[in-house]
Formats: structure tokens, C-alpha cells, sequence
């Protein structure tokens, strides 16, 4: 099972992380004691304590030193949907406090709809929303780049050692790297993009490209191989001494 997300609700209001990671941090490695727990309760078949309290959604109890939270099971990920601290003297208060929140929030919701609900509390408003989907949808879009950005540089490290077009296949295209460093010559770089990708999706290609000035690309032919529907290729020079350390860095 994925590992236990906070949701951002839980994050801002209940952990006091007003301030968010960028995109290339999931928020299921936010380094905090509770998430860590949460993650750890529910990675294996381990036994787990229900929220009894709360009756409209399934609600696990998961605890660690004077932190306490609520953790909704879905069946893509658990998500940890509430949290705070036990105070002194009291085990249950934070338990006992959400349950009375739901309840509330029960009222509240059974005064503006029809038909009212049957349950004893209500806690939809503490699961994962909109802004989490989004989140969810960015942190997968800055992993497909890190994949991008990994996978062109490993391409061209081993079009330098090799002298041949190195390719590879990724989600939807495919990229070919074509290096040529002839001593005491510049280093031509070729790349081929095949497939559809947008214009931003193909600067980002020509970004992760080490030791080339990014304005200095330009759309290219390669007469001596046949062209490949939906191919698109670009040309740059790279930098010498980025050709040598990039070739060090493979040697070591």
C-alpha cells in the first residue's frame, strides 16, 4: 500500500505546516513523528484500533508520544484526515474532541439538506478534496520530469562513451541521443523527439541536456537515417570541458 498522506487541511490547520514543500517533495515524506507512524501502522496487515466514535466514515486511531490522529483508509492510499496533541491528564481528549466536531458538524449539515443523515456524525469535510487531487496530480508531473531529466542524462553519458544514438521509451514518446565528440573538434548534440509532445514538454528535454546553452538549439535533419512519423529533431553544441566531466563522472 502507498504510504499514509496527510491531507493539506491536516497539514495547515492540525500539524502547523502553514508553508508547503515545492512539487518535488510529496507530502507523504513530510518529516514529522505522526506521518511517519501513520505510514509505518499501515504498511502491513498490523492490527488497528477504530475511531468507535465516529460511525458515518471508517476512522483508524493512530498515536505517537503526545501526538494523535485519524486515519481514513482508501483504497488508493490511507490518508491521515485529522491530528493534534493529548494534553496532560486526558489520553482520549483528542478522540473525544473530534467525535464532538462531527457531531457538530452532523447539525450543521442536516439543517441545509434533505434528506438529513442518519448517521451520528459527519466527517466528509475532513477527507481529501479538490486541493489534494491537485497536489497528488502536480507531485506525479515533477516526477515525470525527474524521470525525463534522469533518463537524458543518462542517454548522454552513454552516446559519449559509445559514439552511437543512444534511445529510450517514456511515457507516451521516445527520445534518441545522438553525441559526437570529435578531439580538438566541438560536440555536436542530436536529439530526437518521437511522438506527440508540446512545445513546453520538448524545452524541458532540451534543459536537461547538460553543458548546452538552452538558446542556442535548433530544429535539424538527419539525412543518413530515415525520418519517424511525429519525429522531431534538435541540434546544439556542448560545452568541452561539460563533455569531460560528464565522461570523468562515467569513468569513476
Amino acid at each position: 500500500m502507498n504510504p499514509a498522506r496527510p491531507t493539506i487541511r491536516c497539514l495547515r490547520e492540525d500539524l502547523g505546516i502553514a508553508k508547503l514543500p515545492p512539487a518535488r517533495a510529496a507530502l507523504d515524506e513530510i518529516d514529522h513523528p505522526l506521518v511517519h507512524k501513520a505510514s509505518a501502522q499501515f504498511a502491513g496487515e498490523t492490527a488497528r484500533e477504530r475511531i468507535v466514535s465516529v460511525d458515518d466514515n471508517v476512522l483508524f486511531k493512530v498515536k505517537i508520544q503526545r501526538w494523535r490522529g485519524a486515519v481514513w483508509p482508501d483504497n488508493r492510499r490511507p490518508w491521515l484526515v485529522a491530528a493534534g496533541r493529548r494534553e496532560d491528564g486526558s489520553p482520549d481528549d483528542f478522540y473525544a474532541a473530534l467525535a464532538e466536531r462531527a457531531r457538530q458538524a452532523r447539525k450543521t449539515y442536516n439543517s441545509s439538506h434533505t434528506p438529513a443523515l442518519a448517521t451520528d456524525t459527519y466527517t466528509d469535510e475532513l477527507l481529501p478534496g479538490p486541493l489534494d487531487d491537485a497536489r497528488l496530480r502536480l507531485e506525479e508531473a515533477e516526477r515525470s520530469v525527474l524521470r525525463m531529466e534522469s533518463c537524458v542524462r543518462t542517454l548522454v553519458v552513454q552516446a559519449l562513451l559509445t559514439g552511437h544514438e543512444q534511445r529510450e521509451d517514456l511515457a507516451g514518446y521516445a527520445l534518441a541521443i545522438l553525441v559526437r565528440a570529435d578531439e580538438g573538434h566541438e560536440t555536436y548534440v542530436g536529439i530526437r523527439v518521437i511522438g506527440q509532445v508540446t512545445i513546453a514538454d520538448q524545452a524541458a528535454i532540451l534543459d536537461a541536456v547538460p553543458g548546452c546553452d538552452r538558446d542556442s538549439w535548433y530544429p535539424d535533419v538527419m539525412p543518413h537515417r530515415d525520418f519517424e512519423s511525429g519525429e522531431v529533431i534538435w541540434s546544439n553544441l556542448m560545452d568541452p570541458q561539460a563533455a569531460a566531466t560528464l565522461l570523468a563522472e562515467a569513468s569513476s
